[in-house]
């Protein structure tokens, strides 16, 4: 973990987008100015696209998710997560223009799920091979509790975010905006409207930002 700085910043960080709750979202970020990144996943339709160089052109940051995020595949093999991976940031170019340099792997970098389809050595040796290829990955320290369940309640939400953001400073907030994450769109405008008050400044991430990584 890098050295935070002194003042009072929170990273929105999007997972699984993008879907019509990440429109939603996006509608929210703008009418309150504030810039957030979203670690998205690849999806071929028309609206998904639009959402892609909507994201880009409003001023958010695109991280790479992988195109599948399914395990069994991803989580098989090096060769399979970086085929996976690559094949997003090359879609992400042709669609939005952009080429990807931060990361974040489904399940976080500490996950034990490669453990079912490779080896327990696996997220140590694909995580300093993504580091040595030249892309940043980013874990989280304030969990929205948004994918604990298919569809959480509001409240737990709001709660778990403000709790977690005040605790930590930097915050780098996990949320997740595929279809069933209604709630998130509905307790964002109350945390941002909240932190707001206590002067928190909004940020996008890059390479060179502050950032979380879990133990192996």
């Amino acid at each position: 973990m890098t050295t935070p700085s002194t003042k009072k910043n929170v990273y929105l960080t999007f997972d699984d987008g993008p879907s019509i709750n990440t429109a939603k979202i996006l509608d929210i970020l703008k009418e309150y100015n504030i810039k957030a990144t979203f670690f998205v996943v690849g999806a071929s339709n028309e609206h998904s696209k639009n959402l892609y160089k909507r994201i880009v052109d409003e001023g958010h940051t695109l991280g790479n998710h992988t195109y599948s995020h399914n395990y069994k595949t991803i989580y098989a093999s090096e060769e399979n997560f970086i085929q996976d991976f690559k094949k997003l940031e090359d879609y992400i170019y042709d669609v939005a223009g952009v080429k990807m340099d931060i990361m974040r792997f489904p399940g976080g970098s500490n996950t034990r799920i490669p453990h079912k389809y490779s080896d327990e050595k696996f997220m140590k040796r694909i995580t300093t091979k993504m580091l040595y290829n030249g892309y940043q990955y980013f874990d989280w320290n304030v969990d929205s509790k948004d994918a604990k369940v298919v569809k959480q309640s509001k409240d737990v939400i709001i709660e778990s975010v403000l709790d977690g953001v005040r605790n930590n400073d930097p915050a780098i907030v996990l949320f997740h905006d595929s279809i069933p994450k209604t709630t998130t769109v509905e307790a964002l405008p109350i945390i941002i409207e909240e932190l707001l008050k206590e002067d928190y400044t909004f940020d996008v991430l890059h390479k060179d930002s502050f950032y979380v990584q879990f133990k192996k």
